[in-house]
């Protein structure tokens, strides 16, 4: 009978691991499973595992392709099952092709007369996950915000970064979820960087491979009126939870979506856009919003002048811009106050408003 062995954490169970048992047990005739301990698992990575022990070895147990399962001990890193490998001194271990600790065990495997087999990937019967996916997925929100970005606009893109400047955004409600999304799609608002985080994936590394920049993701998860430092990476300046904007913001459908991506490396000019940024940071900091769309306007101004249409006026508004790259999409709107916001919203038509969201 030719044992095979097998070792990992296996924190929480999904379809790839089946898939990889499998595949193993076919190499010989009874395959054992091992997995390290709470404690083990303490030591190496300081975390608890997703259920205790004894249920995880159940779970294992109840697999058809498992003839085996053991809970190791011990506290060499990548050799926890050391002892009872030498004891068992079975004729196969199998790892995948990304183990990274091959070195120390072809030579434990050396001490028995084992074979070191890499076990080749195949393709996946199921979409591909893993466990931290799986954690990121119950750990993510039900619904979240949009957002609207005031000023300092692609000064977020890492290539377009300049030190000591700012942007200024705002997440705002009604919030999204799968099942109900109640914006335009590709307007201009996050949407992407919000779809991310309730699917549980990194809306930070997803923006960034899209050559655009981080402050979707990041106001979207930090929630409120956010002051951002312009750098490679998102870095909170300071933030409100912005009551003081409420039932002064609305949006306006222009008809047409953007595609920010495309935008990206026209030529714009990032020295206004920046003294927009610094002009709504002191708005944000005084609760002056009429300093926040003295930002916003400059802002739209650099919009004009990179070619984009004049949004319309609309009576009461004292500041307007594209979000987002602009070029369609939604535009913001502020208002002196909530009287003259609603009327304008009853107004125009595909005017609606929105208020600042900010999760406690």
């Amino acid at each position: 009978m030719k044992k095979v062995f097998v070792s990992g954490c296996y924190d929480i169970l999904h379809a790839g691991h089946l898939q990889f048992f499998e595949e193993a047990r076919a190499v010989g005739d009874y395959l054992i499973v091992s997995f390290a301990s709470a404690d083990v698992l303490w030591h190496h990575k300081r975390r608890k595992p997703s259920i205790p022990d004894d249920h995880k070895k159940a779970l294992l147990q109840g697999l058809r392709m498992i003839d085996e399962v053991i809970i190791t001990q011990g506290h060499n890193e990548g050799l926890d099952f050391e002892d009872d490998f030498l004891r068992i001194r079975p004729d196969f271990l199998i790892v995948t092709e990304d183990d990274k600790y091959g070195p120390i065990k072809r030579a434990l495997c050396a001490q028995v007369g084992a074979e070191y087999t890499i076990l080749p990937k195949t393709p996946p019967r199921f979409e591909a996950v893993s466990t931290s996916s799986i954690v990121r997925w119950v750990q993510a929100p039900t619904e979240a915000p949009l957002r609207v970005d005031f000023a300092g606009g692609w000064l977020d893109v890492p290539r377009f970064s300049r030190p000591g400047e700012f942007i200024v955004n705002c997440a705002i409600s009604p919030l999204v979820s799968l099942r109900e999304w109640p914006y335009e799609q590709r307007a201009g608002l996050g949407g992407s960087g919000a779809w991310a985080l309730i699917n549980g994936k990194n809306g930070f590394d997803s923006e960034i491979e899209l050559g655009v920049g981080w402050q979707d993701p990041a106001v979207i998860g930090e929630t409120g009126l956010c002051v951002w430092r312009s750098g490679t990476k998102p870095e909170l300046d300071f933030k409100q939870n912005g009551d003081f904007l409420t039932g002064r913001m609305a949006i306006l459908w222009t008809g047409s979506q953007h595609d920010t991506p495309s935008c990206a490396d026209l030529p714009r000019d990032y020295d206004r856009i920046a003294q927009s940024g610094r002009i709504a940071r002191e708005g944000v900091f005084t609760k002056d919003i009429h300093q926040i769309a003295a930002g916003v306007n400059l802002y739209h101004q650099t919009q004009l002048d990179e070619g984009m249409q004049a949004l319309p006026e609309i009576a009461g508004s004292i500041a307007h811009k594209y979000c987002g790259g602009g070029y369609g999409g939604y535009g913001l709107y502020l208002f002196e106050d909530a009287a003259l916001r609603d009327a304008a919203v009853s107004s125009v038509a595909q005017l609606r408003p929105v208020e600042p969201f900010c999760r406690v």
